[in-house]
C-alpha cells in the first residue's frame, strides 16, 4: 500500500472532516472565503489546532467486518482512514455472518466494525419493540451496549439498508407490472403452490428477519416453498425467475442492475441504520479522533451513495477495497 505524509493526511483530513460535519449539522451551506489574511500567524495555529482531531498515531486497532459486498466496503472505509490517520491496523475485515463478527467483537477478537442498530437492539441487545425513529432507536443502542458491553455506537448513517424482497420478473409481469405489497406478495405465494421464496440462511431465524413479515401478514410461507440460497446468489436467480421473490438489502446495488422490483414495505422491516461499533477501551484512546473520522466517513452516505458504491462490487466486479479508497479520496478524507 502507498504510504502518505501523515502530516499532510492530517490535516488535510481534519479540515475536511470540520467541513462534512457542518454539512451534516446545518444542512445546505454557502461556502465563503476564508476571512484570514495570508501570512496571518492565526491560520497556522488554527491548522496545528485541527491536526490532532484525526490523529490516531500510537493507536493499535483490528478492523473487521461481515461477509457481503456492502460490510466488505464499510469495513476497507475504517481500515482505509485508521491508518491513513496514523493508526496500527490489522485487517480481518470478511469474518463472517452476524454472529461471528459480534462474537469477534465482544471477546475482544476485533476492535471494531460496522453494525446495524435494528441488529444491535433485537439480536445483540435482546429487546423487542424497536423504536421507528433512527435516532431514538440509536441512542437506545447506544446507551445499552456502553454500559453492559463496554461498545461504543459512533455515529448513524443516513442510509437505512433494511431487509426487503425483490419480485421475479414472471411475478412481476402476473402482478400486472405492479410491485407487490409484503401483503399481496405473501398472498401470491400461498395461492401460487410452486412459487419458490429464496432467502438467506439468517432470515428465517433472526427475531428480526421473516417473523416480523408473517406476524404482520397473518400468513406462514410453506417450508417446501422455502429456499435457501447464498446471498449473493438470490439477487441472480430471481432475476432469472428462479425465485419468484428474493431476499434482500434495500441498498444493494444489483436490485436496479438486474431490473428486479422492490416488494413495497409499509414500514414491517425494522431500521438498519449502521454505525461504528468500537471497544471503549480503545476509543478512550483517542476519542476526538474516532468522532471526527467517523462522521467523515458516515456523513455522506445515504441511500443512493451507499447502493452506487455496493454496485461497483456486486455488479462491477471491482475490489471493494479500491471503492473503498476511491471514496474516502473522494471526500477529501485521505489523500490519493
Amino acid at each position: 500500500m502507498k504510504l502518505f505524509n501523515k502530516s499532510a493526511i492530517v490535516a488535510a483530513g481534519a479540515a475536511s472532516l470540520l467541513v462534512l460535519s457542518g454539512c451534516a449539522a446545518g444542512g445546505d451551506s454557502e461556502v465563503t472565503e476564508d476571512p484570514t489574511p495570508a501570512g496571518d500567524d492565526t491560520a497556522e495555529e488554527t491548522t496545528e489546532s485541527a491536526a490532532p482531531a484525526t490523529d490516531l498515531s500510537g493507536v493499535s486497532i483490528t478492523v473487521g467486518s461481515k461477509d457481503f459486498d456492502e460490510q466488505l466496503v464499510l469495513g476497507y472505509m475504517l481500515v482505509e482512514a485508521f491508518e491513513a490517520a496514523g493508526a496500527d491496523v490489522t485487517d480481518r475485515v470478511n469474518l463472517g455472518g452476524t454472529s461471528v463478527a459480534r462474537e469477534a467483537l465482544v471477546s475482544g477478537a476485533i476492535d471494531t466494525y460496522m453494525e446495524y442498530n435494528g441488529t444491535g437492539w433485537v439480536t445483540h441487545l435482546g429487546n423487542s419493540d424497536p423504536s421507528f425513529d433512527p435516532a431514538e432507536l440509536t441512542e437506545g443502542v447506544r446507551a445499552q451496549d456502553l454500559e453492559e458491553n463496554g461498545i461504543r455506537w459512533l455515529g448513524r448513517s443516513p442510509f437505512n439498508n433494511t431487509y426487503g424482497f425483490t419480485s421475479s420478473p414472471d411475478a412481476t409481469e402476473a402482478n400486472g407490472g405492479e410491485p407487490f405489497t409484503l401483503q399481496t406478495m405473501m398472498e401470491y405465494v400461498i395461492d401460487t403452490p410452486d412459487a419458490i421464496v429464496c432467502m438467506e440462511s439468517e432470515y428465517p431465524n433472526r427475531d428480526d428477519g421473516l417473523v416480523l413479515m408473517e406476524e404482520a401478514t397473518g400468513l406462514v410461507i410453506p417450508e417446501a416453498q422455502r429456499l435457501i440460497l447464498d446471498t449473493g446468489i438470490i439477487y441472480t436467480e430471481t432475476a432469472a425467475n428462479n425465485c419468484d421473490f428474493g431476499e434482500v438489502y434495500t441498498t444493494d446495488g444489483r436490485i436496479g442492475a438486474l431490473g428486479l422490483t422492490l416488494v413495497e414495505d409499509p414500514g414491517v422491516n425494522i431500521l438498519y441504520n449502521v454505525s461504528v461499533n468500537l471497544r471503549d477501551e480503545v476509543y478512550s484512546q483517542a476519542p476526538e479522533a474516532f468522532d471526527s473520522i467517523v462522521e467523515g466517513i458516515l456523513a455522506p452516505l445515504d441511500n443512493e451513495r451507499m447502493a452506487t458504491l455496493n454496485g461497483l462490487v456486486s455488479v462491477d466486479g471491482e475490489d471493494p477495497q479500491a471503492v473503498a479508497r476511491d471514496f474516502l479520496i473522494q471526500e477529501g478524507l485521505i489523500a490519493e
